[in-house]
């Protein structure tokens, strides 16, 4: 007698003992509970057992009976069918223990606030890649207002530990989200090598509708039956799921939970979930793979990729390297013909160690030590050898100062600055607000950021000096195809990280025009530019606050700085245009003997995956007879909103 989940599986290599597989069940005890709908309902009361952010509502309809091919009889032992297990969640908590803590809660009637963001209903069950940018920068933004309430201490609601949950579970009941249609293949909008830092972003643009667990399905019908196929899979790192291929996972199935020493302490049974790989397996149809990969120094949290689609080409029943119980295996392979995302991975972290050498690679650190970090300079792509010749430094040259109105010197704060403290004048000259959160991310653009000084008395390690303490993620300087040198990092970017400042010489509008007419700007940064407006901060009715002047976007810069990095600058120096950029730009304050000095600093625009060019928007010169936008220099970003022209 042999053991398999179909025609693809193969046996295992040892004896089977068959006295333990005759506990026989009837087939029908196998039929897993997905959502009947190919798509999340609009409105309607969150099923029992959930929480209410969970994407799937309304009651749950009775399947029709699905025949499936012989599987391992030991699968078909009675077992709860009425929710999934992820694999990191299933070392603490199950099905039942959900099913008691959320039973009591009550039904949570959804409402239409897409028009909030501009998300119509269309919209909403089918996505483009600009709407999908939308979503998670409003539940980013969102997100990140709720850690700001919660620094502060001001939330009425009490601490809130998790942000992400909260703020997808307003977006949901407001539907503010994209591809609830469910659906096999690839999802609109979203992109192999994608990045997200949360699992409810993946839920909110309809990539992995599941919240928690590993494995989510639907119900496909074909004329003679109807049955549940797996649409995607989160790989969470829990398991062996690596193969020696990085185009190949190992993954294995849901279920079985654990014990205290992280070993499966019953088979998994071929329901839910698994079953819907098994029959996926014969279907051969397509599967959404995400990565799980731990980054960075936190190394209890995960970032997720998306790595495209996959298809079983195998699976079979084995035994975990620890001894524990039976688990599902499934082989997948990536189809041929997408774009690499998990093997970028896998080489960018080899490169980080030094191991192997990099092709291309023309300079260690092209600051010669003047960052914490090394900055990598690499050309693949032709024969040139270096840039032209600059000096790096780190910031400004010359600044310009203006006196204050009123004499200040610094915050008397000990230590670091706390959020909330009113006692803090930095905090103070922000509306009250600190304006980055616990890990240093900006909450929100503002009309002036004002960072603590030279002057104040915290420590140089205040997070009120984000743009002060230099580069804080691997640095590449890199030879583009058709654009010269271009910037990009070795490290995943957070959505408001900080990536540099703008360094240079300040020089005059004299000075411009001189370099204008010898056609010798092209390293210039002028904030009397023209630039294209657009939201990055939260909604403040989601919230139901009122919006104040505080909470403009538009910058009040107290006086114009004009920059030039041709001769002294860092490596902002190489971020190039474009008309769809993935940074923006930010005016910061800080004081210094009684004065003030004006900075550029740069945050992520959205999430920015490995190896992905910054850019940023260049804007346009004003025509001195009308004042208008001009721009001088034809435009290459290759954007689908390419405004011709910039500079």
């Amino acid at each position: 007698m042999e053991e398999r989940l179909g025609q693809n599986s193969v046996p295992p290599s040892r004896t089977i003992d068959k006295y333990k597989i005759l506990d026989i069940k009837p087939i029908r005890s196998m039929i897993p509970v997905f959502s009947m709908s190919p798509q999340g309902p609009a409105s309607g009361e969150y099923p029992s057992g959930f929480n209410p952010f969970f994407p799937f509502g309304g009651p749950q309809q009775t399947p029709a009976r699905v025949v499936a091919t012989p599987a391992p009889l030991r699968a078909y032992r009675a077992g709860e069918t009425d929710g999934f297990d992820d694999h990191a969640a299933s070392h603490s908590r199950g099905s039942q223990s959900l099913k008691r803590k959320h039973a009591k809660r009550t039904p949570v009637v959804l409402t239409d606030s897409g028009f909030l963001v501009g998300i119509t209903p269309d919209l909403r069950e089918d996505g483009n890649r600009d709407v999908v940018n939308l979503i998670l920068m409003t539940f980013d933004a969102f997100r990140r207002r709720l850690c700001q309430l919660e620094d502060a201490k001001e939330l009425s609601t009490g601490s809130i530990k998790r942000a992400d949950l909260k703020a997808c579970n307003t977006l949901m009941m407001k539907g503010i989200r994209t591809n609830m249609r469910k659906r096999v293949g690839a999802v609109p909008g979203v992109e192999i090598g994608d990045i997200f830092f949360f699992r409810m972003e993946l839920c909110i643009v309809g990539l992995h509708s599941q919240s928690m667990g590993g494995i989510d399905a639907m119900h496909v019908r074909s004329e003679s039956e109807e049955e549940t196929l797996a649409i995607s899979i989160v790989s969470s790192g829990e398991y062996d799921d690596e193969a020696e291929d990085n185009d190949v996972i190992i993954y294995t199935g849901q279920g079985g939970n654990f014990n205290k020493k992280d070993k499966h302490v019953k088979d998994q049974k071929l329901q839910r979930g698994n079953l819907a790989l098994d029959r996926s397996s014969r279907q051969h149809n397509e599967i959404r793979v995400i990565r799980g990969i731990r980054e960075g120094v936190n190394q209890n949290s995960k970032i997720y990729v998306y790595d495209g689609l996959y298809k079983i080409q195998d699976s079979w029943m084995d035994r975990t390297k620890s001894g524990g119980g039976g688990v599902f295996k499934y082989k997948l392979v990536k189809v041929p013909g997408q774009p690499s995302a998990f093997a970028v991975w896998k080489s960018v972290q080899k490169w980080k160690s030094g191991f192997p050498s990099r092709t291309g690679l023309i300079l260690a650190d092209l600051s010669s030590g003047a960052e914490s970090i090394p900055v990598t300079l690499v050309n693949d792509v032709d024969n040139e050898k270096a840039p032209a010749y600059f000096t790096y430094f780190h910031s400004l040259r010359h600044p310009k100062s203006f006196s204050l109105m009123q004499p200040s010197h610094g915050c008397n704060c000990t230590k670091a600055c706390v959020p909330g403290d009113v006692n803090c004048s930095c905090i103070r000259k922000n509306g009250d607000y600190f304006p980055y959160s616990g890990n240093g991310i900006l909450v929100s653009r503002k009309q002036l950021v004002y960072e603590c000084g030279p002057n104040c008395q915290c420590f140089p390690n205040c997070k009120n000096r984000a743009s002060q303490t230099g580069l804080k993620h691997h640095m590449e300087v890199f030879k583009t195809k058709d654009r010269g040198w271009g910037l990009r990092s070795l490290d995943p970017i957070r959505s408001g990280s900080f990536i540099c400042e703008y360094a240079g010489e300040v020089i005059d509008k004299a000075k411009l025009s001189q370099m204008v007419r010898e056609r010798d700007d092209d390293y210039v940064f002028d904030t009397t530019r023209i630039f294209d407006t657009f939201k990055w901060n939260y909604e403040p009715r989601l919230l139901e606050e009122e919006s104040t002047n505080d909470s403009s976007e538009d910058y009040a810069i107290p006086y114009p700085l004009i920059i030039s990095a041709k001769n002294v600058g860092n490596v902002a120096r190489f971020m190039n245009h474009s008309c769809s950029p993935n940074v923006f730009w930010q005016p910061v304050i800080y004081e210094e003997n009684n004065q003030s000095f004006l900075h550029v600093a740069f945050f992520a625009l959205r999430h920015i995956p490995p190896l992905t060019e910054f850019t940023y928007d260049y804007g346009f010169s004003r025509d001195e007879g009308s004042n208008a936008p001009k721009g001088r220099n034809k435009c290459f970003c290759g954007s689908p909103k390419c405004r011709g022209s910039y500079g």
